[in-house]
């Protein structure tokens, strides 16, 4: 008996659909990138049309339109060619995507508003001048800008070693102990209180011990110091985490005692991670509003004394201007909106320092 091994099909077209449309065999082919973008067109299309046909068109509604006609047709055309598991796939990916896209929306939006809004008033005038004897245009920003950086800048200087401090604490002398997990349990205690909270505090505090209805930069930074410490405290204790133990047992064994083994090899180690930590610690409490209304107060001149009078900051100002307009509401309106831009554009900036940190400061492992 011989057994032939020529082909006995003498077609060269591939009958089965799915290899048509991007694969080889039935339930196993694959779609083409031309495919997908196509039905991904088409759906867009459809969603546009159901959009104006159910009472006008809105961003919202075609997105989430097209997005149920793609999640229905990348299923099908998936499941006839490349069968009920890539389907499956498919299904998942474009409901997840789908939720990522209407989750930008309203984040797009705001971006989309406030540069449109904010770039009115972005003059030299606006950061050079404050509101002194302006009751109408003009004006800018000067006395609130003075008293965001100089608020930010004293609390970073409290807040910042007492957080690293405890953090290395937790890390390399309080296993087990009570005053470790006392702590442990103040900073998670911490991490969720409102912010409303501390301020609340910090200006109980002051008015006690200074004067009833105390308001100044200094109960601000108390308040603020309330809500960093923990973010710090946190983000470090992570970092000094993930340094090896092999790196301290080699300076053990050395003879290095461990308090210059934190210093001279823990810390440098985990820098990046902690500068990195508290630069996104920073960026965290400079747009604070609600802490500042009760604490730091409102003014309208430069005040450099973080110890008398109110200290006006930019999301107060910002506060202010919107809530309670002068006769020309306008030009309040647009004051704040261009603060409100400055603020995103400084916690922004900060965020990007903190990922080069993390980039540029982080060990090299290589050789």
């Amino acid at each position: 008996m011989t057994v032939s091994n020529a082909p006995t099909s003498t077609g060269t077209a591939p009958k089965d659909p799915g290899a048509a449309i991007g694969g080889s065999t039935a339930g196993g082919g694959r779609l083409s990138q031309v495919v997908r973008w196509g039905v991904l067109a088409a759906a867009a299309a459809v969603g546009l049309a159901l959009s104006l046909l159910l009472g006008g068109f809105s961003v919202l509604s075609w997105v989430v339109l097209s997005a149920l006609v793609y999640v229905v047709a990348i299923y099908s055309v998936s499941r006839a060619v490349e069968g009920p598991r890539h389907a499956l796939d498919r299904l998942v990916t474009g409901v997840v995507t789908t939720f990522f896209l209407l989750a930008l929306i309203p984040l797009v939006s705001l971006l989309v508003t406030v540069l449109q809004r904010g770039t009115r008033r972005l003059d030299a005038e606006f950061f050079t001048v404050s509101m002194r004897g302006v009751v109408g245009e003009g004006g800018g920003i000067a006395h609130a800008l003075q008293g965001t950086l100089m608020i930010t800048l004293v609390t970073t200087l409290v807040a910042v070693p007492i957080g690293i401090l405890a953090a290395i604490y937790l890390v390399e002398y309080g296993q087990g102990r009570r005053l470790a997990r006392s702590i442990t349990f103040f900073v998670d205690v911490m991490t969720g209180i409102p912010s409303i909270v501390a301020g609340l505090f910090a200006f109980s505090l002051f008015s006690l011990v200074v004067e009833p209805g105390f308001k100044a930069g200094i109960v601000g930074v108390s308040a603020l110091t309330l809500l960093m410490i923990p973010v710090v405290v946190r983000s470090t204790e992570e970092m000094l985490r993930l340094v090896p133990n092999e790196l301290r047992e080699a300076s053990y064994a050395l003879g290095v005692p461990k308090w210059l083994t934190v210093v001279k090899v823990v810390l440098p180690t985990a820098v990046a991670g902690i500068a990195t930590g508290v630069t996104l610690a920073i960026a965290r409490i400079i747009g604070e509003t609600a802490p500042l209304l009760v604490t730091a107060g409102i003014g309208t001149s430069l005040n450099p004394n973080l110890f008398k009078d109110p200290m006006p900051t930019l999301p107060v100002f910002a506060y202010y201007q919107i809530t309670q307009p002068g006769v020309q509401r306008e030009a309040y309106i647009d004051r704040a909106w261009s603060a409100i831009l400055v603020l995103i554009v400084i916690v922004m900036a900060l965020n990007v320092v903190a990922r080069l940190i993390s980039t540029f400061f982080a060990p090299k492992t290589g050789r």
